[in-house]
């Protein structure tokens, strides 16, 4: 059950400030730290995205006025005392002043077996290597060779994931559809097709409940 409270119940500081920790709808990763005042939150209530309090400015300012960087607010909640936000949104391009994606970029402390992966980082990190040619690249390489060796390269995949599927090797599965997986990668960058266009595609469908009724229809 949610628990909506009316927004005069928030504890704003002396200033009249209540920090909002700004996270990305899909990677969960956290862009911002930023301050809302009561109007600065009405405002991005009512227009569906962020609006802030600047300090230094002593004003408010909407995310992306002049970068048209905006936020799209999906859901606003506040901590177990009510005095911090965090919000929810899916940007339309970075987050930072800096062109960075996240704020929050400088290293202080990484545990060693720490594992920063994530299918999204793997997807910049693609898209970048089509933007800026890096010799010695096999991606880059793909990118070079055009559209018909990329579609090649997955139809082999693709054969290759069942053969290690009729092999009955989880090991060979996974190597195989990681292959599959990364060149399908490429081939959506090659496409402008974006992680959040497949996702939000597959969230307009109840695919297993499709897939169950048109499999019963041919029976």
């Amino acid at each position: 059950m949610k628990n909506t409270i009316n927004i005069d119940k928030l504890k704003f500081d002396e200033k009249g400030l209540i920090p909002a920790i700004v996270i990305d709808y899909y990677t969960r990763e956290v862009l911002t730290l930023a301050y809302m005042n009561k109007e600065s939150l009405e405002i991005s209530i009512n227009e569906g995205k962020t609006c802030f309090y600047s300090r230094s400015r002593k004003e408010l300012w909407r995310k992306g006025e002049t970068s048209k960087n905006y936020q799209h607010i999906q859901n606003i909640k506040s901590d177990c005392d009510n005095d911090a936000l965090v919000v929810e949104v899916i940007k339309d391009g970075p987050a930072c002043h800096t062109g960075a994606e996240s704020c929050f970029m400088n290293e202080i402390y990484e545990k060693e077996n720490y594992k920063d992966f994530s299918v999204y980082k793997l997807y910049e990190l693609i898209k970048g290597r089509k933007i800026n040619m890096t010799e010695g690249s096999y991606t880059t390489y793909l990118f070079n060779s055009g559209i018909d060796k990329i579609l090649k390269k997955i139809g082999e995949e693709s054969s290759e994931v069942i053969i290690g599927a009729k092999n009955d090797s989880k090991e060979e599965i996974i190597y195989e559809l990681a292959d599959l997986f990364y060149h399908s990668l490429v081939l959506m960058v090659e496409k402008n097709i974006t992680l959040n266009d497949i996702k939000d595609e597959l969230s307009k469908r109840s695919v297993v409940d499709k897939k169950v009724k048109k499999e019963s229809m041919k029976k």
